[in-house]
């Protein structure tokens, strides 16, 4: 005996049912998005819900808010919980990577998907821990996005918003609107930014640029011009230091000029004009065993690194950074904050032992180094993390009178250990030049992997020589430069050193 079960025919009034995904970090705004489209909704005769899945912190993931909406009828919807591949709408993304993370996710397709996205950036975890260049490509994110959505709105929300007082949810709730992708007039999307009562003349500011937006496209912003320098002022006495070490540089050959005068003003604001000077006759020394026949290649690439290795991350740079005026004013700017407004800014140190040795007299420096007791005993009185509140006096004067101690600096510890560090490299880089411009070349690059502060700093330091000693196992070979460009970009990989150890052990395979 067969049973058949009578099949039920669906419900027409399902596909009534609008599906939005916003899907947004910490600090823009997605629950006020959500809640201006809920109270919207309502406004216009609609029953909705919307649900929240709570990404994780640091940009490991994005809080998801999803939203149901369908005209009241007779019965009572059953809405979803969460979006569903394949079955969205309007997708709302407010960063770029985002925008990538809904494409992969199934949540935008070619046949039904509004996709409204940002192109600005909020680096992901990953992206900022990685040892090298992490930062995704956004370009490739936006042809993947032109394919996979039935209409793509995307624009720098977050300036948009910025440039008008605002956050970026009230932008992207005018891109909304301007999208036409719900049916409702502009003066109902109004309506629910007043209702909230809050930020409402900066919400409507920036909501109407993110609707022209959506409905004319945005205009192609100019890029800046090659080259171009910042201004630069100061007394009469320093400028003309400057002016002095501008037109040494600019007497370099042409193809170094430029990364010269931008090294030149990465070590000046770091130091001074007579460390400048010094950063001038250390690329002088390259240029003079340079040659033109190969394009100065060697030069372009020891400017830029020796500047690197010159303005190294030591405690005084890195108080002097986060007490300078313009860096309060961007985290205001960030955070949305008004002009009556407190913020509370808190800043986390973690200094170790070495870092503490690095700012003491070098002689009294390098005893202390040399004597595992103290080493120890300064481990334990400073390894624990301190917490700073520079939004109060105390704490601000203490990192202000720290990045004050410039004079200081050329006395220290650090610094005599970095100058060494700056001149075992370039000897070493530079021992074959005669025999392989390419390979010296190479060599010059490996400094790209010290950089950072701390742990950050000793990570990157083992990783360069273990680069450095690796590349004497094959000097000499026709293959060097190819095979210490594989070193070094196998280092930039992964913090942890798995692929730098597989390259190494490759290279032992064969010499």
């Amino acid at each position: 005996m067969t049973f058949v079960l009578p099949q039920e025919t669906p419900d027409a009034r399902v596909g009534e049912i609008t599906k939005l995904a916003v899907m947004a970090v910490g600090g823009q705004g997605g629950g006020v998005l959500t809640s201006w489209i809920e109270t919207l909704a309502r406004s216009q005769g609609f029953v909705c819900q919307a649900t929240s899945v709570a990404g994780v912190a640091q940009r490991t993931g994005a809080t998801i808010y999803y939203v149901e909406m369908a005209p009241i009828s007779d019965r009572q919807p059953v809405f979803a919980l969460a979006p569903s591949a394949g079955d969205v709408d309007v997708l709302i993304a407010a960063e770029m990577m985002e925008v990538g993370r809904a494409v992969m996710r199934g949540f935008v397709t070619p046949d039904r998907t509004t996709l409204i996205g940002s192109t600005h950036r909020a680096l992901a975890l990953s992206e900022k821990s990685a040892p090298g260049d992490g930062i995704a490509d956004a370009d490739e994110v936006r042809a993947v996005a032109e394919l996979a959505a039935q209409k793509l709105i995307l624009a720098n929300m977050d300036k948009l918003a910025v440039d008008q007082g605002s956050v970026i949810s009230a932008s992207l709730f005018g891109a909304l609107a301007g999208s036409g992708a719900l049916p409702f007039k502009r003066e109902a999307f109004e309506s629910a930014i007043r209702a909230a009562g809050k930020g409402v003349e900066p919400s409507l500011r920036a909501f109407a640029v993110g609707f022209d937006v959506a409905k004319n496209g945005v205009a192609p912003v100019d890029a800046p011009a090659a080259g171009a320098t910042p201004h630069i002022v100061g007394p009469s006495g320093l400028m003309q230091g400057w002016k002095t070490l501008v037109a040494r540089a600019d007497s370099l050959p042409e193809p170094v000029q430029n990364i010269a005068q931008l090294g030149l003003q990465k070590v000046v604001d770091f130091q001074d004009c007579k460390y400048g000077s010094l950063y001038l006759d250390n690329l002088n020394s390259v240029v003079a065993r340079d040659t033109a026949e190969q394009g100065w290649l060697l030069s372009v690439t020891a400017a830029k690194y020796i500047a690197n290795a010159m303005a190294y991350d030591d405690i005084i740079r890195v108080a002097d950074l986060k007490s300078r005026g313009p860096r309060f004013d961007r985290i205001r700017t960030e955070m949305g904050a008004e002009n009556d407004q407190l913020v509370q800014l808190t800043e986390f140190f973690h200094p170790r032992a070495d870092e503490i040795v690095g700012m003491l007299p070098a002689k009294l420096g390098a005893k202390t180094e040399a004597n595992p007791k103290h080493m120890a005993r300064l481990d334990r009185w400073f390894s624990k993390g301190r917490r700073l509140r520079t939004d109060k006096l105390p704490a601000f004067l203490m990192l202000h009178v720290l990045g004050g101690m410039k004079w200081y600096r050329l006395r220290t510890r650090r610094h005599e250990v970095e100058m060494q560090h700056l001149e075992a490299w370039l000897s070493r880089s530079l021992a074959a030049l005669e025999d392989d411009y390419d390979f010296c070349v190479e060599l010059l690059k490996c400094r790209r992997l010290v950089k950072g502060y701390s742990d950050t700093h000793a990570r990157g330091l083992s990783k360069f020589d273990v680069v450095m000693n690796t590349a004497n196992l094959i000097s000499g070979r026709k293959d060097a430069a190819e095979w210490v460009a594989r070193l070094h970009e196998a280092a930039l990989q992964d913090p942890e050193g798995t692929a730098l150890e597989g390259a190494v052990k490759t290279v032992r395979s064969f010499v």
